[in-house]
């Protein structure tokens, strides 16, 4: 062949190799961002085999719909953490091992809260926790500082309908807060249960710090429960101010961490207007699984009347419905999740599920 020719056949030939490269580059992506699948080639929902099983078991237990999808939402959550924890490990980060210790944390918290670690749930029972009293007849929220304050609210006149169900979300958030503290509590009880039989001192150091950082963790949490708990005496004793940045429990809570913060006033302007797009999506996210839970008891009704064309188009719609609140919920939760370590940057250290 003649040299020009050869040469060519050369480029030709590279170019081929390049644009084959590009291509595998490219379906190697897509195909790490289509479903997960097991080593039986079986599609999962979750790339780590423990989360499969969670996902597995709360179907299995027939959680309702609205449940389901906060789970999944946690769960894609916990996945993304674990699989950014795991590249850090392969670079050599995380030596002291605080990044594990909190995602144990955290998984801890999600099967507690969804009553899949193996325990009766009687933590709003147990005594030794912030709950010490016998459950009455018209408890709405199982503590007695709450319910004491919550009655009062709803007796006072100073509040309107719209306002009532407002605060009574802020209540229920500081109740969520309660049982997330106790949740942690548990988790630092047994930890110190383990510490005591520690032979190795190395292994003593490495345990040592860990239950360090639990502790840390709950403290953190009481003072966020005693500071959103003098937020709600405070509303309730003066009712809401007429300007009220915002109205969702989340929002009011990173607002009010915010404020308490090092950011600067632009820096607290800018983070109020992104708080605002925040809302937004926390409220349609409520509405979602609003119109999810009434697709579900719409698909109850028409499956007990036994149409099938009728039933495989409600399931359809529900099932459309289901994806998009999950999807919606782990928008919202990550949204959530990367205000809080904006905040926790600038001056503060917080823990958010």
């Amino acid at each position: 062949l003649a040299p020009n020719v050869k040469m060519k056949m050369q480029i030709l030939i590279l170019l081929a190799l390049f644009v084959v490269g590009a291509m595998g580059g490219k379906y190697s992506k897509e195909l790490n961002e289509q479903k997960a699948s097991d080593k039986n080639n079986n599609q999962v929902e979750f790339r780590i085999a423990k989360l499969n099983q969670v996902w597995e078991k709360a179907i299995r237990m027939q959680l309702a719909p609205v449940r389901l999808s906060e789970l999944h939402s946690d769960l894609k959550i916990q996945e993304k953490d674990e699989l950014q924890w795991k590249k850090l490990k392969a670079e050599g980060m995380d030596e002291d091992g605080e990044r594990e210790a909190k995602l144990r944390r955290n998984f801890n918290i999600i099967l507690a809260k969804y009553g899949m670690d193996g325990k009766k749930d009687t933590r709003t029972l147990d005594s030794n926790r912030l709950k010490d009293h016998d459950v009455k007849e018209g408890d709405t929220f199982d503590d007695p500082k709450l319910d004491k304050l919550w009655n009062k609210a709803k007796t006072s006149g100073k509040f309107s309908d719209e306002e009532l169900q407002t605060l009574q979300r802020e209540f229920q958030h500081h109740k969520d807060k309660i049982n997330e503290y106790n949740i942690v509590m548990d988790t630092v009880s047994r930890t110190e249960e383990i510490h005591k039989n520690v032979i190795s001192p190395l292994e003593g150091d490495m345990k040592e710090h860990v239950l360090h950082q639990k502790h840390s963790d709950l403290k953190q949490r009481m003072r966020n429960l005693n500071q959103g708990f003098e937020r709600l005496r405070k509303i309730t004793h003066e009712g809401y101010s007429a300007d009220s940045e915002f109205k969702e429990p989340r929002v009011i809570e990173l607002w009010e961490m915010a404020k308490r913060s090092n950011l600067s006033e632009d820096e607290l302007d800018s983070l109020k207007e992104e708080l605002g797009h925040f809302e937004t999506k926390v409220e349609k996210h409520q509405h979602y699984q609003e119109q999810l839970e009434l697709s579900h008891q719409k698909l109850k009704h028409v499956e007990a009347l036994g149409d099938k064309d009728h039933i495989m188009r409600n399931k359809e719609k529900y099932n459309t419905l289901a994806e998009k609140a999950r999807e919606m919920g782990y928008k919202m939760k990550k949204h959530l999740q990367d205000l809080t370590n904006k905040i926790s940057r600038n001056g503060l250290q917080h823990n958010e599920l």
